[in-house]
């Protein structure tokens, strides 16, 4: 077990990064991110209260990177609606160096490349150099960092969080790390001492500097300091540019030996970390597990015992994957958020990230029909139409002005029978249905074909039936990334060519008037008699099936038929099985 796991220990409790896993109060909240606020607010904070995350933009910003920024999010909502001034910063680990080459890059749009696509001879060169030191791969930012960490802007625009990016870069230039970088130097000694404990290389009665300065020969950061000169202003080390281990290669040094200042280079990770809280004056930061049993522990002691400053609150949050492997840019197993709201609304994709971040959970395109049907529970259980249990009814009620743009206002508005009244006029067409609409390309039909099945009322509004059919083309984009049951193309305007024996032509007949003489026909129930039909009129199953996809979608192949004919239009499907049109 961990040091850093979940303890019943006072004393441990008070530094454990365990935030949620803890049981410390008898306040029950309906909602995850009220606990963290009261944790925040026991401190008493000075405004703004700062909610920090951060990235080493090293390569494509994919969904997982997302779970700091909504983490933060949410804590940073409870605590402005309890009146509070709140800051939310991003940090981008920019001037951290380049260490490998990634196999997987992607442009501004979102768009995965491989690593021969661009040139890849210049980040080669690079390695070792700071990111924002090195030229964009794609020629459209300034930088490598500056290229990757829009992309993260972007992904947060995307989603309605207005995040601060904090470039680390710009703050080592401004001077804005100057005093903590000198007290780090001044305290070396003590830094040495207290990283050893964390890191087997760091020797406590050895020669180590926490500071690493940028070769003005090769650009490259290097980790050997041979002199340290406080009384300079900005104070300054003197430096040999060495070898760098970088995983399982080495960065070679070109052995220049020079003179830097504090502003030209950067502290190790273990003080950096914390030396940002002290410089933005951090009050809570969420990050992954990974850091809770390595970063956290030495972020923690370094901030008490060499910065002389308080961590702030922190909270594990569990990892999840991604079609129940690892998000791996190298294996290709990523998902930007640009892709995932192709396919979602953005507040299906916020309502995800609302869940308990203390458990792990899979995010899957394959099923992404059920993240959605959640959410639409979700959703009816806030207006009304759904009663739910009453931890659902609390967490609804907490959750959804946070989830869904604009819904707070519209909770505070008259509420009627416990609804809010517009919410109460939105509507969601559910996610399959809105796939097999999407199996043709006519508007108004996708229209019709709802209004007759009973998705859209006669009185809907219109913003509220265009809202409503936004979600075919994502479930129509799901359905082709997927090549699911429903990435198939209704053909609708003509009949397509075929020729069926009498027994098939009969047995098509007979299905045809099994729907006529039933208004609202079961799914199952027709499935059911698809196979019935074949068998009575000793048509081979599999050629009744085959035969019906002929007639629907000029395939030999389809969705499961009796599921797609049951959600189609009915006299469309009459027709179509008597080959009328």
């Amino acid at each position: 077990m961990s040091d850093d796991a979940p303890t019943d220990d006072p004393e441990d409790a008070a530094t454990s990064p365990y935030t949620l896993q803890r049981e410390e109060s008898d306040d029950h909240h309906a909602f995850w991110a009220d606990a963290v606020a009261d944790r925040i607010l026991e401190r008493d904070p000075d405004e703004p209260i700062v909610v920090k995350g951060g990235i080493s933009p090293s390569g494509v910003p994919h969904l997982g990177n997302v779970n700091e920024i909504m983490r933060g999010y949410y804590v940073a909502e409870v605590l402005r609606e309890r009146g509070y001034e709140v800051r939310q910063v991003f940090t981008a680990d920019d001037r951290d160096p380049l260490r490998g080459l990634p196999r997987t890059l992607c442009d501004l749009e979102g768009n995965l490349v491989d690593l021969g696509d661009v040139d890849a001879g210049a980040l080669g060169r690079n390695l070792g150099a700071p990111y924002t030191d090195i030229p964009d791969p794609f020629g459209c930012c300034d930088s490598y960092g500056e290229h990757f960490s829009q992309i993260i802007a972007d992904s947060a625009d995307a989603v309605d969080v207005p995040i601060e990016l904090v470039s680390n870069t710009d703050c080592y230039e401004a001077g804005e790390f100057d005093e903590v970088t000198e007290h780090v130097l001044e305290h070396a000694d003590r830094a040495r001492e207290v990283l050893s404990q964390y890191q087997d290389k760091v020797d406590a009665e050895g020669d180590y500097v926490p500071f690493n300065p940028i070769c003005s020969e090769c650009g490259k950061l290097t980790e050997t300091v041979t002199g340290v000169d406080l009384e300079a202003e900005p104070p300054t080390v003197d430096y040999r540019c060495t070898d760098m281990d970088a995983g399982d290669q080495t960065i070679d040094g070109c052995g220049h030996e020079g003179t830097a200042t504090i502003r030209e280079g950067k502290m190790p990770w273990r003080f950096e970390w914390p030396g940002q809280w002290q410089v933005l004056g951090v009050d809570f930061e969420p990050f992954g597990k990974d850091h809770a049993e390595g970063s956290w522990p030495s972020g923690d002691d370094v901030a008490r015992n060499v910065l002389e400053i308080e961590p702030p609150v922190p909270m594990v949050y569990e990892w999840f994957t991604l079609d129940g492997e690892p998000f791996s840019s190298s294996a290709g197993n990523v998902i930007l958020v640009s892709d995932v709201l192709e396919l979602i609304e953005p507040e299906v994709l916020r309502y995800f990230f609302a869940k308990d971040p203390s458990k792990a959970r899979d995010f899957s395109v394959e099923r992404l029909d059920q993240l959605v049907d959640e959410f639409d529970r979700f959703e009816a259980i806030y207006v009304g139409e759904v009663e739910g249990t009453e931890d659902e009814r609390q967490f609804a009620e907490r959750v959804y002005p946070l989830v869904v743009e604009g819904a707070a206002e519209d909770a505070e508005t008259e509420r009627v029978d416990g609804r809010a009244n517009e919410p109460e006029e939105r509507i969601r067409l559910p996610y399959t249905f809105a796939a097999v609409l999407g199996m043709t390309d006519d508007p108004d039909l996708r229209e019709e074909i709802a209004r007759r099945e009973g998705h859209i009322p006669e009185d809907a509004p219109e913003w509220a039936v265009e809202s409503a059919l936004e979600r075919v083309e994502r479930a129509r984009n799901w359905a082709r990334r997927t090549e699911n049951e429903f990435d198939y193309e209704l053909k609708r305007s003509e009949l397509p060519a075929h020729e069926f024996d009498a027994a098939t032509e009969a047995a098509l007949d007979e299905l045809a008037d099994f729907v006529a003489a039933d208004e609202d026909v079961d799914p199952e129930e027709l499935q059911g008699e698809i196979y019935e039909t074949a068998k009575r009129n000793d048509v081979p199953v599999g050629d009744f099936f085959s035969a019906g996809y002929r007639l629907f979608f000029d395939e030999e192949q389809g969705p499961k038929l009796g599921t797609f004919l049951a959600k189609v239009d009915r006299e469309f499907v009459i027709d179509r099985l008597r080959r009328e049109r």
